[in-house]
């Protein structure tokens, strides 16, 4: 894990993941420079200064994308939005939900990512899930060289990030290549759907994965035999939930296990175990649209697959590295030792000789993910070689 502030666990967590959505070593030295005096300071007053530190490079990079437009150079200024965005995104992530201005930041974020795909020509589109009068907002990536009815991937957010986060991070252009196309979905709780619809998370995960599988089957370009899903942290949980409840998911994979999220919020009330986010708390009251802490509690009881795995009858593939600093590496033992009823299951543990040893593998993705990539591609009908 690359450390620029030892004493920051959560700062340093952003800056992984913005280094494996394609952040540039030197801008992240510009703007993690001037913080070294706030790493230690409070929350707030921390992430205010975290904010406009990365807010300031992610302006540059537009006047000079805005520069690139007016001479024609249209992808460089792609680019140039792009990293942009991941700038623009991984300081709103830090804010508190109160915090003035991250609504205005988020929108921004949001159109600078848009622009930077459009600009860039990439393959990726923004599609709408019909969901409790309202929608789920997801992106989808088709399948490289697509000949026919397309196999796809759905991935699903942790408790803080987003779906741009995991399709810059590199899952779904690793799996175009192999010939599977990527369902990337804001699911409750995450992303758009709480920030724009107001859709608080729900334990109970296939409520909102059917509709997701429902929209697949509308489809004519994705093969409805050949749906699995992902789930990445928090994702760990949801997804085998959703397997397990959902049959038309035909296989699930969790990039960093999740069995017993409601064990792991009591260990986090007695100071065990890494934070994701500054104002956690405040944080995971929101998600889960709790009035305070002790509601939340009750909520969190029910997160936890105990008696759930063992439903899961599809080929599942679960992932975790060996020095996570969130979630203990037994509970990915607990989550491979109930799938009793899995007819190909499979637990990989990423080690330091291969990479991607921390939560999720934030610290180092592309062996990981590839590995996910070629477990999905085999098991999915799509190709590992070209």
């Amino acid at each position: 894990m690359f450390r620029f502030f030892p004493t920051n666990y959560v700062w340093d967590l952003s800056i992984n993941l913005a280094l494996e959505m394609g952040a540039k070593i030197g801008e992240v030295q510009e703007m993690c420079g001037p913080l070294k005096e706030f790493a230690d300071k409070p929350d707030a007053a921390a992430s205010i200064a975290f904010r406009e530190s990365w807010s300031k490079m992610a302006n540059k990079l537009c006047g000079l994308a805005e520069e690139d437009e007016a001479l024609g150079r249209l992808y460089s200024a792609g680019d140039k939005y792009n990293r942009a965005a991941i700038y623009y995104l991984t300081a709103e992530r830090l804010q508190g939900i109160h915090s003035d201005g991250r609504a205005a930041l988020y929108d921004r974020f949001q159109t600078t990512f848009h622009r930077g795909l459009q600009l860039s020509g990439e393959a990726c589109q923004r599609v709408e899930i019909p969901y409790e009068g309202k929608h789920l907002s997801a992106l989808f990536v088709p399948a490289d060289n697509a000949t026919g009815p397309m196999p796809v991937l759905v991935q699903v957010n942790g408790l803080d990030s987003t779906k741009e986060m995991k399709y810059r991070v590199g899952l779904p252009k690793w799996l175009a290549q192999r010939g599977i196309a990527s369902l990337i979905v804001d699911q409750p709780g995450t992303g758009e759907a709480i920030r724009l619809q107001g859709f608080h998370a729900v334990y109970n995960a296939e409520v909102w994965a059917s509709k997701v599988v429902d929209y697949l089957e509308t489809r004519d370009d994705i093969d409805p035999t050949r749906i699995g899903c992902e789930g990445v942290s928090l994702g760990g949980y949801y997804c085998p939930r959703a397997v397990a409840f959902e049959p038309r998911f035909a296989c699930g994979v969790v990039w960093g296990a999740n069995h017993d999220w409601r064990d792991v919020q009591k260990k986090r009330l007695e100071k065990e175990g890494s934070f994701p986010v500054p104002h956690y708390w405040e944080h995971v009251q929101w998600v889960w649209g709790a009035k305070d802490r002790d509601e939340f509690f009750k909520i969190a009881e029910n997160v936890h697959l105990d008696g759930v795995v063992e439903k899961i009858k599809v080929p599942f593939l679960v992932t975790h590295g060996s020095k996570d600093s969130q979630i203990p590496l037994h509970w990915a033992e607990r989550t491979y030792e109930q799938l009793v009823n899995s007819p190909k299951r499979e637990l990989k543990i990423f080690t330091e000789r291969e990479g991607g040893v921390q939560h999720s593998s934030f610290d180092n993705s592309a062996n990981a993910g590839t590995y996910i990539a070629d477990w999905v591609a085999e098991n999915l009908g799509g190709r590992t070689k070209a």
